[in-house]
């Protein structure tokens, strides 16, 4: 498999990779690449600027949701489906920071595992002949690391840039790929708040733009396509072709709007697979929803938009959904929408009232981290004592009525959950065929979920 790609880590977090793969990304987009966006690891807010970027769905990378063969037939499914001039993937964290003191599902890891060079980018304040140091560690802590260039960001000015390359070239073999220097201003807004998703927002490109010119003035980008296309040629990689469905076809109705837009694009693509048409749909409609068969909530951030859904009329389509046994699946912000309320700063704003909890909302993650969820009660989409690998971000946790807990459809090992009961963490709460978890999942890791999601649709 011939695919031009290239890997964009760093040191730690904040270290400038985020910064340089939008950049690249719209630079290359805007010289009439195809550039193919993708992530390692679970972050929604990433892949939607990552996406706008590129001005292309971007794809998640991630060992620890695929294990390394799954990983590449992942990998060459994507540059089969979605041809590209080249795959830019950013990392996470740091280079080699994974799950264990082996550094297992690390950036370091999927750089290997896809044979990509790897860009390194490096906040570079207050420090000179150290970053040689720090360059020559990298590039000789793993066997067979293809540690390809780096890139120094919060440059000080001429005078500290220049001392820098030179320390690194005198000490290393590894080339200086260009030098950012220091911004008065943060470029990255806080990327949670307000991005909706909406290609047209002007603001958002405006900063994508200045982040491309910013590249475009202090690296050569040419060398990144050229380094990209040094990739070695991955061998041929069975996958399943995608299925041709032509009967039993059923509508699936997900909302993506400013409040629900976590989705990765693997899961829309699978329903799509799967037989479903798909209904994009919005918790701020003002005519009523078309007929659909089912429907999918996303994560997102509720509470930004609590007084426009409560007064959304669209929550009573979501409740004749549910009580007429369609199928409704939901994830985190979407179960929070079929929740009895919000619990907020300014008191409680009601919700669908299909589900009992109130989330209350703190400063911290309540909820954060890759989570293995086994199913431990009937469902239509999930079969019982099938385990698979998802993972939780929320900063809410439930409070529920006086009374007995409910059951739930999962435990998890490790993760937050629902609730804790002897021990065990429980997520997943069913009723009717609604079902709505914390857990985000990602479908080519849980095969079966598509497949069951439009064959519940199917049944009348």
């Amino acid at each position: 498999m011939e695919q031009a790609r290239l890997v964009i880590s760093g040191l730690s977090g904040g270290s400038g990779k985020t910064l340089v793969s939008l950049g690249l990304s719209r630079l290359f987009a805007r010289r009439g690449l195809a550039v193919q966006p993708c992530k390692k690891g679970p972050d929604y807010i990433d892949y939607a600027w990552l996406a706008l970027a590129a001005r292309r769905h971007a794809a998640c990378l991630d060992s620890y949701f695929l294990g390394d063969a799954s990983l590449l037939r992942q990998f060459s499914r994507l540059c089969a489906r979605r041809p590209s001039d080249l795959a830019l993937i950013e990392g996470n964290r740091g280079l080699f920071d994974g799950r264990d003191v082996e550094g297992s599902c690390s950036t370091a890891h999927v750089a290997r595992l896809l044979k990509a060079p790897v860009v390194l980018t490096m906040n570079c304040a207050k420090m000179t002949r150290t970053a040689a140091a720090i360059v020559s560690g990298i590039a000789n802590f793993e066997p067979d690391l293809p540690l390809a260039g780096v890139i120094l960001n919060n440059v000080a000015g001429e005078r500290h840039g220049t001392m820098l390359r030179r320390a690194i070239e005198t000490y290393t073999d590894i080339p200086v790929m260009g030098i950012l220097p220091r911004l008065r201003e943060n470029p990255l807004p806080e990327r949670h708040m307000g991005l909706s998703l909406n290609t047209e927002d002007n603001e958002v490109h405006a900063v994508l733009d200045h982040l491309a010119n910013l590249l475009e003035e202090h690296t050569d980008a040419g060398l990144f396509l050229s380094l990209a296309r040094t990739a070695p040629h991955l061998p041929d990689i069975p996958h399943a072709d995608v299925p041709t469905r032509t009967e039993n076809r059923v509508r699936i109705g997900y909302v993506q709007d400013k409040a629900l837009w976590f989705y990765y694009q693997e899961n829309l693509d699978a329903l799509h697979d799967a037989g479903a048409e798909l209904v994009r749909l919005s918790l701020f409609d003002t005519k009523p929803w078309p007929q659909v068969d089912g429907l999918y909530l996303g994560g997102g951030y509720p509470e930004l938009f609590a007084e426009e859904i409560s007064s959304s009329a669209r929550l009573g389509d979501i409740r004749a959904l549910s009580l007429s046994g369609r199928p409704i699946y939901a994830e985190c912000g979407g179960f929070m929408v079929l929740c009895d309320a919000l619990l907020l700063e300014g008191g409680p704003r009601p919700m669908a009232g299909l589900l009992p909890p109130r989330p209350r909302f703190f400063r911290r993650p309540q909820g954060l981290g890759y989570v293995t969820a086994c199913v431990v009660a009937p469902n239509p989409f999930h079969p019982m004592g099938s385990v698979w690998r998802g993972h939780e971000f929320h900063y809410s946790r439930c409070e529920w009525p006086e009374g007995p807990l409910p059951s739930c459809c999962l435990t998890l090992s490790p993760g937050t959950g629902m609730y804790e009961k002897d021990g065990v963490r429980y997520d997943g709460l069913l009723t009717r065929r609604t079902f709505a978890c914390w857990t985000h999942l990602f479908a080519p890791a849980v095969p079966h979920w598509a497949e069951r999601f439009v064959a519940a649709c199917a049944l009348r």
